[in-house]
């Protein structure tokens, strides 16, 4: 792999000296990280993907993926700081996962009465699915919404036995 420097756009920063030694610094860092020496290497994971990773969980994925779609309407992403980002900033930057198919909602990224309540009426009466993403499962602004949103689930699930055993 090979490694380019443009100054295009800092050629005014610094001279070609400095350059040069910030080009020297720039290759050792990509080294030690490619050959997964330097300190935090028990945290590269991320650099041999899309070619290595678990292809039974990314048929999981898939799956569900595939049951979301044809259950619901909306998909609510329960998540904050880098859960709730990389969702976001994946679908933000791919424009063809915002036509058609399930609407993506984001909640749990901030304790706003009003915010969880536009979400709640947007889905009115529609099917949705949930996707919590959390490390520890404690952090108080997913875990809120997570309860304020199981509890809508529980809702319309005793509604519809209500109907049912009416029937």
């Amino acid at each position: 792999m090979s490694l380019t420097l443009n100054d295009k756009f800092v050629k005014d920063c610094f001279d070609a000296k400095t350059a040069a030694e910030y080009a020297e610094k720039a290759k050792k860092a990509l080294a030690t990280t490619l050959e997964g020496t330097g300190e935090g290497s028990d945290f590269l994971g991320w650099v041999t993907l899309p070619e290595d990773y678990d292809k039974e969980e990314f048929a999981r994925i898939k799956k569900a993926a595939a049951k979301i779609k044809s259950d619901s309407k909306y998909l609510v992403v329960i998540g904050i700081g880098g859960s709730y980002l990389g969702a976001r900033s994946a679908i933000d930057f791919l424009p063809a996962c915002k036509k058609g198919g399930v609407k993506v909602l984001f909640a749990g990224n901030n304790l706003s009465a009003e915010y969880i309540n536009d979400i709640i009426e947007e889905i009115g009466d529609d099917d949705f699915s949930v996707n919590v993403i959390s490390k520890s499962g404690t952090t108080t602004e997913p875990a809120v919404a997570f309860r304020i949103l199981f509890r809508c689930m529980a809702a319309i699930l005793c509604s519809l036995r209500q109907i049912t055993a009416r029937r």
